[in-house]
């Protein structure tokens, strides 16, 4: 393993042994939600963005590095479609706050209003024979919300979000795939979470490019194992 790669190991196994949570995005707000899929212009080469239909997911928001509430810090979107490949096979998309335009939407960008903006996967992926950033897009008329969990909690059990799941390839705008609708909040603590992982779960022809893979794989490795020598279960 090269040394870069394992230092970035050893730092994540150990922040998640000492949290008993992930090194990243340790502390949450959950919530299941629907993403309506409704295909927009010429095929990408994915049948299950080429096809529209519902599909139930799970989302998870959290505070990239768990700072408290009152620092400055970016926003993770983490989001998991059910039975996306199949039956029991989902796919898990990572996404954090960011800026919409060609070069900001691959930046991680602090903001003081969680729904200020949208949520990138920042790093290509790759759709069919396409390369294209992910971002779910939080409806215009969503309201103002503190960047906190509290404060997400409490607008999630006030009543749906809606965001505008769109991909845009390299120096082209962005394109529609879909909207997803959240659910009340689950009544779970904060440190509780699934284990999304973009690198074990995604499709054939939708996953992440390989830039970077290494180093990512490696550091989500290492904070599961942290977490399981810490007696806890999860990325």
């Amino acid at each position: 393993m090269p040394a870069g790669i394992g230092l970035v190991a050893r730092a994540a196994r150990g922040i998640a042994h000492w949290r008993h949570a992930p090194a990243l995005h340790p502390f949450g707000v959950s919530c299941d939600g629907v993403l309506a899929v409704q295909p927009s212009g010429p095929p990408w080469g994915e049948p299950w963005l080429d096809e529209p239909g519902d599909h139930q997911v799970r989302m998870r928001w959290s505070r990239a590095v768990g700072l408290p509430g009152r620092l400055p810090d970016a926003l993770g979107l983490a989001l998991r479609v059910h039975d996306a490949a199949g039956p029991g096979r989902s796919l898990d998309l990572l996404l954090t706050s960011s800026g919409a335009g060609r070069r900001t939407r691959h930046l991680p960008l602090p903001r003081l209003d969680a729904l200020g903006g949208p949520y990138s996967t920042l790093l290509a992926y790759r759709i069919g024979e396409h390369h294209a950033v992910l971002a779910a897009h939080p409806d215009v008329s969503s309201p103002f919300v503190p960047n906190n969990l509290a404060a997400l909690r409490t607008t999630l059990r006030a009543g749906p979000l809606t965001f505008h799941l769109c991909a845009a390839p390299p120096g082209q705008g962005w394109r529609a795939l879909g909207t997803v609708t959240t659910g009340p909040p689950h009544d779970l603590p904060a440190q509780d979470t699934v284990s999304y992982d973009p690198y074990l779960n995604h499709l054939p022809h939708l996953r992440p490019t390989a830039r970077f893979s290494r180093l990512r794989e490696a550091a989500y490795a290492a904070s599961r194992a942290g977490r399981r020598t810490a007696g806890a279960s999860g990325p």
